[in-house]
């Protein structure tokens, strides 16, 4: 990434991001059809995730900040909702664009059981403000995207994420 382009979606994401707005829509649709294969995800060692290694399953993919409020006081309801959904067929993970050292730390520091990511591509994913929250199907396929926070081990949610789990449902698409 350019130092323009790195500089622009900072200014970006300080202007608008951290929308702390609580959603009380029972669903978003993604305005952008993408495929799981487009996020490029690594582990905090740098190495490159396969997303593909997922295949067959939800995936629940949170984007955010350690020095965004919104994306913090999130993360609790995410906790709970990766426990509630524990037997179920989805993998949780939430994205930083920040550095290995920093997402390590507030790691260290509060605790949640989390797959940590770094995200190398955000821009070209359209995330504009944190949290910003896509939930893939099992096929790879974004059927969910959010700007904004949630509390997701709310009733309504949890039959959301559970709606996409089990495709069993569709009114939500």
């Amino acid at each position: 990434m350019t130092t323009i382009s790195a500089i622009t979606v900072a200014l970006v994401l300080i202007l608008t991001g951290c929308n702390g707005g609580k959603k009380d829509d029972p669903v978003s649709l993604p305005e952008k059809r993408i495929s799981v294969d487009e996020v490029r995800l690594k582990d905090l060692n740098g190495q490159a995730i396969n997303l593909g290694k997922y295949k067959g399953k939800t995936i629940f993919l949170n984007f955010w900040a350690t020095w965004c409020k919104p994306c913090k006081d999130e993360m609790p309801s995410i906790e709970r909702a990766q426990k509630m959904l524990l037997d179920e067929n989805i993998v949780f993970l939430v994205a930083s664009g920040e550095s290995a050292e920093a997402i390590t730390e507030f790691k260290t520091n509060n605790g949640y059981p989390f797959s940590y990511t770094q995200i190398e591509n955000s821009e070209e994913l359209d995330i504009l403000a944190l949290p910003t929250t896509f939930i893939f199907d099992a096929s790879g396929t974004l059927v969910f995207s959010e700007m904004g926070s949630r509390q997701w081990d709310e009733d309504k949610n949890i039959d959301l994420i559970r709606k996409i789990i089990n495709k069993n449902d569709s009114s939500f698409l």
